[in-house]
């Protein structure tokens, strides 16, 4: 039980330093307050009271579908590609320009340590060359023409076309990159949106929406709602007039996304998460290694991230050393306040996970996992946050609990392997296919085995995401891609047109 104290370790200053605002609506180019209940937003590193925002009704997601309606159906899919390429390619530069207060933004909406926000896979650069690369699509969003096939003067053509109004659902782990994933690809396809970020990470998405409405976007082309999955959020997936629903989170909520989306046929794509495996054979440098292996889960977001890598496939030649070694790097980690560069590791995100998470913990002891470090919470100043020490189990067998369910804490389960088949087998043997890696310096092994293991995105030795290539997942890790042309793709529809050549007089 911790005992409620007033901490020392306080970010209530980087709050006022950032001028946080009240939580905000964007409807129609408007900055409207909300009418839904009020949700108090805590820091998780303190759970100190940062700020209050003001939720979305029903009625106001309904303006907000119908603004973004109203704009489809009106000019924006019509734009020039010149002006609606200029458009990305202006709200890139803005995200750059305000790159490190939208990178302590998000440290102070989720308690991301400022030393991974600011990285490129978590910060502001990542996103501003999302709305960079999907601006050079603008312009080559292209169909096909094609040769009649039962001969006669008719020509056969495709076009791509916007799908219609976009509603983007996107989790509070890493809310600028998530926004730039789904608000670029849909823009540059010339669709509207209407985004909906978590109510755990509001501010940094507001400040987001802030530069898309500065940069010059129209009215009702890019709407902003706000509020909890229950009400706010089911207002928006159920709503009529939504052409397509773009989720991220857990496959509970994925679930219903599909079956609210199957009464209007929605278009749907879903990313829900991984248990991915980081495959480690013999013929690899141990130190540098076990820092990738033992980092995925202890570092940056501590474990709460959907590609996080927290199965451990340690060839059993070095298992025992392997254990060692990450147990010394789970040792480097370093909690604390959030906003201090020295800070490698984050809370997680409220009281709620932080008891799920420990509840995995103890389930991992209890099936019989052997606890090499972590597995319990830091003292002093920190006991008032929702820290966790970084947690290493090895002896996991693939069976247990910590082994097939995502934790989304600092929690990695290692398993030992005998050979490359036994490798592939028990990476495989998962209901997730999200993100999957392997350390070794053969690179006929590396290739052999990128092609057996069934993940939609597969690192050797390093694993990363990027704009220009496609990232989802196999099986119930979710439905499409985002990113590369899969990304622009996913907000596309072809229409077919054959055009009658032949002279009617005939």
């Amino acid at each position: 039980m911790i005992t409620p104290h007033q901490p020392t370790l306080s970010v209530l200053r980087h709050r006022d330093e950032l001028k946080v605002h009240t939580g905000r609506l964007f409807i129609d180019g408007q900055w409207l307050e909300g009418h839904g209940m009020p949700w108090t937003h805590s820091h998780p590193a303190t759970n100190e009271q940062v700020g209050v925002l003001t939720t979305a009704t029903k009625a106001q997601v309904d303006a907000a579908v119908r603004a973004a309606r109203r704009a489809f159906d009106g000019h924006w899919p019509h734009w020039k590609a010149r002006d609606r390429k200029r458009l990305l390619q202006r709200i890139a530069q803005l995200v750059e320009a305000n790159g490190a207060e939208l990178d302590q933004m998000q440290t102070l909406d989720n308690g991301m340590p400022i030393s991974f926000s600011s990285t490129y896979q978590a910060g502001h650069q990542i996103a501003a060359d999302i709305f960079d690369y999907h601006a050079g699509w603008v312009d080559r969003i292209a169909g096909q023409t094609l040769p009649t096939f039962t001969g006669g003067d008719a020509v056969v053509m495709t076009l791509r076309e916007p799908v219609g109004v976009v509603a983007a659902i996107i989790p509070w782990n890493a809310p600028l990159m998530l926004s730039a994933q789904k608000v670029a690809p849909a823009l540059a396809a010339g669709c509207t949106v209407v985004l909906k970020p978590s109510e755990y990470a509001s501010f940094t998405v507001i400040r987001f929406a802030e530069i898309l409405a500065e940069a010059g976007v129209p009215p009702g082309v890019f709407n902003l709602v706000l509020g909890p999955g229950d009400g706010t959020g089911e207002a928006l997936v159920e709503h009529p007039a939504v052409d397509k629903i773009s989720f991220t989170g857990s496959r509970g909520t994925g679930r219903y996304v599909m079956r609210a989306a199957a009464d209007g046929i929605k278009r749907v794509s879903l990313e829900l998460g991984g248990k991915s495996p980081n495959i480690v054979f013999p013929d690899v440098d141990l130190d540098a290694t076990s820092g990738a292996v033992m980092g995925m889960v202890s570092m940056g977001l501590s474990g709460q991230g959907c590609a996080c890598h927290t199965r451990a496939l340690v060839h059993e030649s070095i298992y025992d050393e392997m254990v060692d070694k990450c147990a010394l790097m789970a040792q480097l980690c370093v909690l604390g306040d959030p906003f201090d560069p020295a800070t490698t590791s984050g809370p997680l995100i409220n009281p709620q996970q932080l008891e799920r998470v420990t509840g995995f913990i103890h389930s991992g002891q209890s099936q019989g996992a052997r606890l090499v470090i972590g597995g319990d919470r830091p003292g002093g100043e920190l006991a008032i946050g929702n820290f966790v020490n970084p947690t290493l189990f090895a002896d996991v067998d693939n069976s247990m609990t910590i082994a097939r369910e995502e934790i989304f804490g600092p929690v990695l389960a290692m398993i030992p392997f005998t050979d490359e088949d036994d490798a592939v087998r028990i990476a495989n043997d998962t209901s997730y296919g999200l993100g999957a890696s392997v350390q070794t310096s053969d690179v006929k092994r590396a290739l052999r085995v990128a092609r057996r293991v069934r993940a939609g995105t597969f690192g050797v030795n390093g694993y990363t995401v990027v704009p220009n290539a496609p990232f989802g997942g196999y099986k119930t890790s979710g439905l499409g891609r985002e990113g590369g042309q899969e990304g622009i793709d996913a907000f596309l529809e072809t229409k077919t047109v054959i055009i009658s050549t032949g002279d009617s007089r005939h």
